[in-house]
C-alpha cells in the first residue's frame, strides 16, 4: 500500500471531521455553510480552474483533451444505461435518487481536491474538461430523473455555470501561451488553492446534519454504495483499458468516478422534490465508505 495516497486522503478527511465538529460547534452554521458553498462555486474552484490551465500549448495536449471529453461522454452514458438496468423494479420515489447517485460523482466538491493534492494541477486540467461532460449531463438527464421532462433553462445553467465559463477562460489561456501578470497569476492560485479545505469543510457541515442512526439502516444505501465506489472505478478503468487510456488521463477519470454521490443530489431533492432522507443518507454513506475505497481504487492504479 503507498501510504502517501492514504496519507494523502486521510488529510481530506480529517478537514472533513473539522468541519463536523464546526457545524456541531455551531461555527459553520447553516447561513455560513451557504455562503462558503457560494463562494466555492462562484469564485476558489472556477479560479482553480483557470490556474490549471496555465500551461505551454502543445499538440499533444490539445489531443489530450479530445480523448478526456469522448471518454468522459463513453462513460458517463455507460453508467445511465447501467442504472437504468439495475434499478427499474425500484419504487418511483427511490429509483430516481438511486440512479442520480449512481451516475453522478462527487467531482466537483471532493474530486478536484483529490486530484490536486494526488496528482497536481495537470490533473485539475483533465477534470475540468471531465466536467464539461459532467455538467451536460447533469442539468440535462439529472434534471429529468427528478421531473420527467425536459428543463430548457437548464442548457443556459450549463453555458453561465463560472466553472464551465472559467474552463472557456482557461482553454484561451492555454491555446494562445496567455502569459498572465505576476500579481494576478498568483492571487489566482491563491484564491484557488482554498478550494481543497473550503470543500472539505462544506461536506464535513452537511454530513454534521445528517442522522446517523437512520443513515444506516436499509440495504439500498449499500448498493449504492458498491455501485458508486467500487463498480463505477471499475468500469471506467475497464473500459478505457480496453480503448488504450493510460497515464494520468486513465488515472484521473478513475478517480473522479471513485467519488462518493455528488452533493448537488440533496440540492436537487430539494429544488424539485424527492425522498430527502434517501439521499442524504446516501451521500453520508458513500462519502463514510470512501474513506477505505478511494485509497484502494487509487492502489489499484498504481
Amino acid at each position: 500500500m503507498n501510504f502517501d495516497v492514504v496519507n494523502q486522503v486521510l488529510i481530506l478527511f480529517i478537514v472533513i471531521f473539522i468541519g463536523i465538529i464546526a457545524r456541531k460547534k455551531n461555527y459553520l452554521s447553516k447561513e455560513v455553510n451557504k455562503g462558503l458553498s457560494e463562494i466555492l462555486v462562484n469564485i476558489t474552484l472556477p479560479l482553480l480552474v483557470i490556474s490549471s490551465f496555465t500551461f505551454k500549448y502543445s499538440e499533444d495536449m490539445l489531443i489530450n483533451i479530445g480523448k478526456v471529453f469522448i471518454f468522459s461522454m463513453l462513460i458517463n452514458l455507460i453508467l445511465v444505461f447501467l442504472s437504468k438496468i439495475i434499478f427499474s423494479k425500484f419504487p418511483q420515489n427511490e429509483r430516481n435518487i438511486l440512479k442520480f447517485v449512481t451516475v453522478f460523482s462527487n467531482c466537483g466538491f471532493m474530486g478536484f481536491p483529490v486530484l490536486q493534492s494526488l496528482y497536481g494541477k495537470t490533473a485539475v486540467f483533465y477534470g475540468s474538461i471531465f466536467n464539461i461532460t459532467f455538467n451536460l449531463f447533469m442539468f440535462t438527464y439529472g434534471i429529468m430523473l427528478f421531473t420527467n421532462k425536459k428543463d430548457i433553462m437548464a442548457f443556459k445553467r450549463i453555458l453561465i455555470n463560472p466553472v464551465i465559463i472559467c474552463t472557456g477562460i482557461g482553454l484561451l489561456i492555454f491555446r494562445f501561451s496567455i502569459i498572465l501578470p505576476i500579481p494576478i497569476d498568483r492571487a489566482i492560485n491563491m484564491v484557488g488553492s482554498m478550494t481543497t479545505p473550503i470543500s472539505m469543510l462544506i461536506i464535513g457541515a452537511m454530513l454534521a446534519d445528517i442522522n446517523i442512526k437512520e443513515a444506516v439502516l436499509g440495504y439500498k444505501v449499500y448498493l449504492v454504495s458498491f455501485l458508486r465506489l467500487i463498480i463505477a472505478p471499475l468500469i471506467t478503468l475497464f473500459i478505457l483499458k480496453l480503448l488504450g487510456a493510460e497515464g494520468l488521463i486513465l488515472k484521473v477519470l478513475v478517480v473522479i468516478q471513485a467519488m462518493p454521490a455528488a452533493a448537488t443530489a440533496a440540492v436537487f431533492t430539494e429544488k424539485y422534490g424527492g425522498n430527502e432522507s434517501l439521499t442524504s443518507r446516501c451521500i453520508l454513506m458513500t462519502t463514510a465508505f470512501s474513506i477505505i475505497t478511494i485509497p484502494l481504487i487509487i492502489q489499484l492504479l498504481n
